[in-house]
This record gives C-alpha cells, structure tokens and sequence, in this order.
C-alpha cells in the first residue's frame, strides 16, 4: 500500500532516533535500551499494513522485551542485531514508499567502525566491567578544545545558561503541577537542546548525562511515567551538576583556565536510568505494549531528539553527525563559516543577562523571532559593552549639565542657543532613559533561585512550605539584582527556620500544616520594593531585647522602642536561634542582609505580629547609575542627598530644639525626638551656618530610623551621575560616591547609613 508523505517523514526520523540510540549502546550497559524499545514500539505503530517492515521489526521489539522483562543490559547478540537494524532500515523504508523489493539485512562487524579500541563486543566483557568503563568515560574531565571550539562554545554557554534557568523554572512549576503540559515540553525542548550541541562539541559527560534525562522525560511525555517528587529531585541534581559543568565553560572563556577537575555524573546517569527502568517495569503491560502513539511523536515534531548518527552502507555506525534536516539546521548554527542570521532562527528561550552575564570574549549572537508576523527578535550583548555604553551616556549628560550652565546669560530661551540647547537636553534625557533600559532586568529569575531554595531547605528542616511570588515581571538594573541576590537568600533562610513553625507546632496552633512564604517585587515612585513575607511565629520583641541584653549588646538601663528592638536583629553575632542547625543561628546573616542593602543606599524596614508572622520590606533605587539627588550647600562646599532617603527639609524653630544629656542634639519633629547631625562637623568645613534656625534641616530616613541633617542652603534636584572615588576614598564612611555637577565642580553624594551610623 502507498505511504504518505507525513508517515514518511515520521518513519524517517524514528529510525534516525534509533541510530543515534545505537550509538550510545555498549555491551554490559542498559544505555539506550529503553528508548530503543519505545522507538521500535513507535516503528511498528507507524507501519502498521507494510507486513515486509513489522516482521523484522516485531521480532527485534520481542527480545528488546525479554532483555527489559529480566532486567538485563544488552549483550552482544541484542546490539549487533540492533545495529543490523539501524542499517537496514533507510533502504527498507524507501523501498516500501517507491514499491520495489526490500533489502536484505547486511551482517556488520560485531566492533562499531568509530570504536576506540578495548570496546570490542568480546563475550568476557562481564556487565560489572562495561558499567565501571561507563562511568570512567563519564567522570571525565571537559575537552573543550578552546583553539578549535572558542566561538562555538562561547555561543553555546549563552544559550546553555538561558536554557538552565529554563530548566529549573519548569522542574519547580512540575514539582508543584505534574499534569503541566507546556512546562514538561520546556523542560525536554531545553534538555534535547543541550544534549544535542554538548554532543556536537564533544562534551561526553555533559552529553552523556543530558541524554539519559531527556530519555527519561521522554517517558513522561508519552503517557509512560508520571513526575514524582523523587524524579524532579534527581533531574534538579542533574541539572546542578551541568551547570557546574557550565560554569567550567565561564572560567574557560572569561580567564582562558581549562577544567583540570571531572563534575562527577555517573551515580546522577544511574539515578535516573534506575528511574526510567522503574517506568518501564511498571507500564510494560499496559501502555509499553501498544507503543506509543503516532500523534504523540507529531506533537514532538520540533523538539524531537535528533540523531546521534548514520548508518552507513552495510550497516555500520559511522561517528555522530546529523542526520535529519532539523539536527543539520541546528548543527549549521554552530559552523562559523554559515553563522548568519538566517541560520540562527530556531527559537531561543532567552533569558536576562544579568542572570548569567555573558563572558567577555563572547560573541553577540541573533536570536530570530518565530516565524509570524510581528514578533519581537532580541540581540545577545555582551554586558561590558552595555557599561561602556553607559558611561559614555553619563560623561554626555555631564557636559549637557555644563553646556546649560555656561549659556547663561548669552541668550534667553527664544534664542537659537537656547533652542538648541533645549533640543539637546531632550535628547540626552531620551538617551539616557534608553540606556538605562537596556540595564533593566526582570527580576524572575532571581526569584526562581528562591523558590529552588524554598524546596531544597523545607526538606532539609523538615517543614512544609508554599512559595507564592507576585511581581516578578518588575525590572531593576541588573547590578542591583546581582547585590540583592545574597541577602535575599540569607532572608529566605531565616524566615524558613526561625519564622516558621513546624508542622506538628503548626496544627497545634490552628495553622495550616504547610506555611506560606511570599516574595514579591512592584515599583514604587523611583524605587523598587521587594516584599518576603511569611505566617509564622513572627518576631517577639521581649525575646529579642531580654537575648541581647544577655549577650551584651544592650545595657540593662537602655529603653528601646518596639522598632528600635526588632532592628536589633541585624547587629553582628545577634540571632533569636535556640539552637545552631545547618541552616542559620550562628548570628551571622542579617547583619550581611543590612550592609548590603545599605551599600546599594536602600532601606530595610519590619513589621512583624508575634503568632501572626512578619513582612521584611526591602527599598532599593532601580539604579546605582544615575540617582535622583538634592543638592545641598554647607559652606562652599556642595553634598548630594539620594532623594529616596530625603523625607522632608524645614527651617527649624528655637522651641523644637533641645539638647539630651548622652545623646547630643535633637530635633522634636511632631513628637518624635530626631537626632541632628551637623555636616559642617562632620567634613571640617568652616564658614557655615552654626545656628540651625538660621539654615536647613533635612530630615532622611533609613532602617525605619529618621535623622536630621544641618546644612545651609537647598540649591535643588537633579539627576546626577554616580562616579566612584577610588581606592584613596574608598570605604570613607558616610560617602557614598561622587558626581560632576553643571559648572565642572565635583560633589560628594552622601550615605545617610553611614553618615548617621558614625
């Protein structure tokens, strides 16, 4: 009977699965034995009325089933007969579409051509001998090969780190709904993607290890293995140890260092094949026998494993090359000589630069939208040049600020000058508002790290949370995600061990057995506001303040409010911990949390209802480029102040001024005593004002505690550019960077943290 087209193509690409499949088998190893059974249960399905090619086919499919019946790997009867077969289907199946008569199966050599030697099919190859020669192949140290593969592997590491937070997105989002369609096919799509360039560049271990998950995941998708906490647990470890593997890729492009250390993956591969064979036992009655379906391979059609390999003339096995049409398109995005944009249009799930920042020496490289009508393509940029593209954009707003100051007085705003300048202005402010975009990041990735760190660290405190995240679509600069990520982390931490209970104490209390953390992020003015919250015990403040007075860190006669208490939790070597576990209460972490927060000049502010639980509310700028600034006068000198910190300026009255024994000056502001802090003293500036009634008083806030700040005048807002000061002025406390004002004169942009700290 005639075959169509599509039955064609589908049978085409099975036996090219299949012969990349025997490639990877070896006598004493379990290697490929299931796929093969799957795609040779596939084959028959697909030829059902073409007797001539269900013969051999059934009969090979039948020992395939006895070796997974006894659970043993294959021998060297199974893999010849294997590899006879994947040599004598290519001319099988196009004699059966043209009519004429079926090739004979060809003998082949029982020692595959691209062997090396010692992997002869001898009978004493005992199983224990070829799994331990399997693992020695696996364990190995990366060839990278960096002369040869430099540009091909730079390519590749961008796109192995955007398919590895891929990965893990879909691993957290099965973990809580198996059912969940589109994030299986992610996860195999990213997987089968790695597999297929790892092998192109002769990476066996990554190679190796990303083929038997994508086999496995393979099994879930055809209906044949359902997703546990276990299996998702096994491909996470999976995926930690390619991206350690990734990672030797990093220090290899950015420092030009070659792994000298082997990722160990031989126990992952045998996890996961244990996994699989699980699957195989356990279905192998029902739906193993019928094979799975036609439609479910065609619903694969573009993420379908590609070939390993072709079967030569005579049935040999030559060394991995692509095969199809698919595996030649994706192969030709890596040759250096055909790498122009029309060759780079298999869609690419790309992710932030920041969250993995592409090396130094990488190459930019076109991502294609899908085919249709208004997509939306993207560009790989290495990030170094989006930091030279910013400075060159603050030194153009710098001399803008001093073309404007130097007009002054050669003409009013009707005059060409003015115009001019006018015309200037508004288009370095769009300028610069571009390049400061091109900066901005999502900050979901980094929030997928969390929810990673939520599953791993309930199981490891026994307890049981639901991670809930909303806002992770905001944006930030990707330096401030890349500051905020540690104490993000630290926070998690402790809100999972010291904020929530366990769930024996939970049921106790009426609580629902599993706690629920919550992350989110929004915008808020010129601001970012990121949100942890938890319901758990919450923070008693007479716990905390009776613990610090036994460890020193306040004196029994000193009165705090309840804020001021609660902030104690971030002073070194302070933690409410009853005990020391693996997870946190050796005192150190929430100081780390408020230094680095206040190192991007952010707040860090709590409110927490004991039994109830607590919100950690974290404030950053969604910048450390250029900040909003209020210019102040002490003396001659200029200050900036970030705006973000400034609540309010007044010129105080004699009344709300007085002096507390201990404490210094102070400020009554509508009830509340403010400590002044006096600029002039603090830099050594004579001829400035002395009296506060006679100059300005800026209230700032930081931490939930607000100060007042003495200077002479408020000259006005502007956005400035941050300029770092150098080694000589580094760490000078309360300053926090300097910017170039209008008329060439330098400013110092003030840390109210520090100043106030001091």
């Amino acid at each position: 009977m005639p075959i169509s087209a599509a039955t064609l193509a589908a049978l085409d690409d099975v036996s090219n699965r299949l012969a990349g499949e025997s490639i990877l088998a070896r006598v004493g190893s379990d290697e490929g034995l299931i796929p093969a059974y799957s795609l040779i249960s596939e084959l028959l399905d697909l030829c059902a009325g073409l007797p001539a090619l269900i013969a051999p086919l059934q009969a090979f499919h039948a020992t395939l089933d006895a070796r997974l019946n006894a659970a043993q790997p294959f021998d060297e009867a199974t893999l010849g007969e294997l590899r006879r077969l994947v040599g004598w289907l290519p001319g099988a199946i196009a004699a059966a579409a043209s009519g004429a008569a079926m090739p004979a199966a060809e003998p082949i050599s029982p020692v595959s051509p691209g062997s090396p030697p010692g992997e002869a099919f001898a009978p004493e190859h005992a199983p224990e001998a070829g799994a331990a020669a399997d693992a020695e192949a696996v364990d190995a140290v990366l060839d990278l090969n960096l002369e040869e593969n430099g540009e091909l592997l730079a390519e590749f590491h961008a796109e192995a780190l955007d398919h590895l937070l891929q990965i893990e997105a879909a691993l957290l989002t099965l973990d809580a709904a198996p059912e969940d369609r589109d994030a299986l096919n992610s996860l195999f799509r990213s997987f089968h993607t790695i597999k297929g360039v790892s092998g192109f560049l002769h990476l066996t271990p990554m190679h190796t290890l990303t083929h038997e998950v994508e086999s496995l995941l393979d099994l879930a998708r055809t209906g044949k293995l359902r997703l546990t906490a276990e299996i998702i647990t096994e491909i996470l470890r999976s995926r930690d140890a390619v991206q350690a593997m990734v990672q030797q890729i990093t220090v290899a492009l950015e420092q030009g260092r070659l792994p000298e250390t082997a990722v160990p993956v031989s126990h992952l591969i045998r996890a996961v094949k244990r996994l699989a064979a699980g699957a195989g036992e356990g279905a192998k009655a029902d739906t193993w026998n019928r094979g799975p379906s036609v439609a479910a391979f065609a619903e694969n059609a573009a993420g379908a494993p590609r070939p390993q390999g072709t079967p030569a003339p005579g049935g040999a096995v030559l060394q991995p090359a692509p095969t199809s049409s698919e595996a030649r398109a994706e192969a030709s995005r890596y040759e250096p000589a055909a790498a122009t944009p029309a060759t780079l249009s298999t869609p690419t799930l790309s992710a932030p630069a920041s969250a993995a920042p592409t090396p130094a020496n990488a190459t930019a490289g076109t991502v294609a939208a899908p085919s249709g009508q208004g997509g939306a393509s993207t560009v790989r940029v290495n990030t170094e040049k989006l930091d030279s593209l910013m400075d060159v954009v603050g030194e153009l707003v710098i001399v803008q600020s001093q073309l404007q100051e130097s007009s002054k007085g050669l003409g009013g705003d009707g005059s060409a000058l003015g115009r001019n300048l006018a015309q200037l202005t508004r288009i370095t402010k769009e300028l610069q508002h571009t390049a400061m975009a091109l900066r901005m990041v999502p900050i979901k990735p980094m929030f997928q790290r969390m929810e990673r760190l939520v599953r791993d660290l309930s199981v490891e405190c026994g307890k049981r949370a639901q991670f809930v995240t909303s806002g992770d679509e905001t944006e930030i600069d990707r330096t401030v995600v890349e500051e905020i990520t540690d104490p993000l982390v630290h926070m998690v931490r402790n809100a999972l061990d010291h904020g929530l209970e366990s769930p024996v104490d939970r049921l106790a209390l009426g609580k629902p057995e599993a706690g629920t953390l919550g992350l989110s992020a929004y915008h808020e003015g010129s601001s970012l506001v990121i949100e942890l919250t938890d319901d758990g015990r919450g923070i008693d403040p007479e716990k905390v303040l009776a613990k610090a007075r036994r460890q020193g860190l306040v004196g029994e006669g000193v009165q705090l409010t309840r804020e001021e208490t609660i902030n104690l939790i971030f002073l070194p070597g302070f933690s409410t911990a009853e005990k020391v576990t693996a997870v946190s209460g050796r005192g150190v972490g929430m100081d780390v949390v408020k230094r680095n927060i206040e190192k991007l000049r952010g707040q860090i502010q709590i409110e927490s209802e004991v039994g109830k639980g607590s919100i950690f509310r974290i404030r950053l700028p969604l910048t450390t480029a250029i900040i909003d600034g209020l210019l102040v006068r002490v003396g001659a000198d200029r200050f900036i102040l970030p705006s973000t910190m400034v609540q309010m300026a007044l010129r105080p009255v004699r009344t709300s001024l007085a002096k507390i024994q201990g404490r210094g000056e102070a400020l009554d502001h509508r009830g509340k005593i403010l400590p002044i802090h006096r600029l002039h003293e603090r830099f050594g500036i004579a001829d400035a004002v002395q009296d506060p009634t006679a100059g300005i008083v800026v209230i700032v806030e930081n931490a939930g505690r607000s100060y007042a700040l003495l200077v002479d005048e408020l000259l006005n807002k502007q956005e400035v550019v941050v300029k770092n000061l150098g080694s000589f002025l580094q760490n000078l406390p309360g300053v926090a960077g300097g910017a170039i004002l209008g008329d060439g004169n330098i400013a110092l942009i003030l840390d109210p943290a520090s100043l106030c700290a001091a």
